[in-house]
């Protein structure tokens, strides 16, 4: 059997979905095209050695039907046949996965590409609407997801299609607006010299922006983790408190941004391991008075909704969509997939 590159969206079933983190992994069966029902299996990746063994020990061990097709999404790009997790040891590589696991195609997706797809299935109780706005069919769609770093993608539809465009939209500088931004700023860490939206506004930038709030107030920071601001602000720690509504408007005026950018009008949705945790205050005005605050243009941001992603593998059903109907979306293969071709010479005859 040799390795040839899959240049198209047709999946053999059923197909295996897998959202790959650096803490943990998660994977789904897609038993068929109509196949709407996703029921996750989640692993830590440090327990097993590479994805190869975690899918044998958690999906296969599980009784699950054989998978014929993967479709994965990993934080980072993918640039070739190797693809290293940026937080964990393990090593992706769709041509050992196509031969162990007997596959016939793998396609590597972008984590916050796979976030996008799933952003047309959303409905019911999967989103939370936060203030106004009306979301128009078919119109560009943007996500925002606060985790580990800030993930950032958009979903355009053209031509009868979605078009996902995942980028490092996290990454884009944030300076001080309000009064008490101004009192903050001056004490936020800078990395290279510049603050950018990651380095504040996600788990691992929590605790910055912890420690400058504590600077600005004139206590000693005594939050080393996110989880710490975010239990603490629980218990209404002052610092905590204040962070999490700093956060929380910062937010908000990078969603506006973004919103403005690709004029968002089909909804800025929001999600990633932090959301959750901090709901309520993103849900208590500040996130969306920050968003809508974009003089002139405070109208056109008014009728833009906001969402918070309820769903738990949001991931998942991104790439679950895209095995069930690839037709529906235009997603660049190139470098991207793989598939399996067999020599017909060394078949026996008969």
């Amino acid at each position: 059997m040799n390795i040839t590159n899959h240049q198209t969206g047709d999946f053999t079933f059923p197909v295996l979905v897998a959202d790959v983190g650096g803490t943990n992994a998660r994977f789904a069966i897609v038993q068929d095209s109509n196949d709407t029902a996703l029921a996750p299996v989640i692993t830590a990746t440090g327990d097993h050695a590479d994805i190869c063994a975690a899918i044998r020990a958690t999906v296969l061990a599980s009784g699950a039907p054989q998978p014929r097709s993967a479709i994965l999404a990993v934080a980072g790009p993918v640039t070739g046949d190797r693809i290293p997790l940026t937080n964990a040891a393990w090593v992706i590589e769709p041509n050992v996965l196509i031969k162990q696991l007997g596959l016939d195609h793998v396609v590597v997706l972008n984590d916050f590409e796979a976030q996008a797809l799933a952003l047309p299935s959303l409905k019911g109780g999967a989103v939370e609407q936060i203030g106004g706005g009306v979301m128009r069919k078919n119109a560009t769609k943007f996500v925002l997801g606060p985790g580990t770093g800030l993930g950032a993608a958009a979903l355009v539809y053209a031509a009868g299609k979605w078009i996902p465009l995942p980028g490092e939209g996290g990454h884009v500088e944030i300076g001080a607006v309000s009064d008490e931004d101004q009192t903050i700023w001056p004490h936020i860490e800078r990395v290279g010299g510049r603050i950018g939206a990651e380095q504040i506004l996600s788990g691992t930038g929590l605790p910055r922006l912890a420690r400058a709030v504590a600077a600005s107030m004139g206590l000693q920071p005594h939050h080393a983790t996110a989880a710490d601001v975010t239990w603490a602000a629980s218990t209404k720690d002052p610092v905590a408190t204040k962070t999490l509504e700093v956060f929380a408007r910062g937010l908000g005026r990078v969603a506006g941004d973004f919103a403005m950018t690709v004029l968002a009008r089909g909804g800025v949705y929001l999600t990633g391991g932090v959301t959750p945790r901090i709901d309520r205050f993103l849900i208590n005005g500040g996130f969306r008075a920050s968003f809508e605050a974009k003089a002139p243009h405070e109208a056109l941001l008014k009728s833009i909704p906001t969402f918070l992603v309820r769903h738990p593998n949001p991931a998942l059903e991104g790439l679950a969509a895209y095995a069930r109907d690839p037709d529906l979306f235009a997603v660049d293969l190139s470098g991207r997939a793989w598939q399996a071709k067999f020599d017909m010479m060394s078949l026996p005859s008969g």
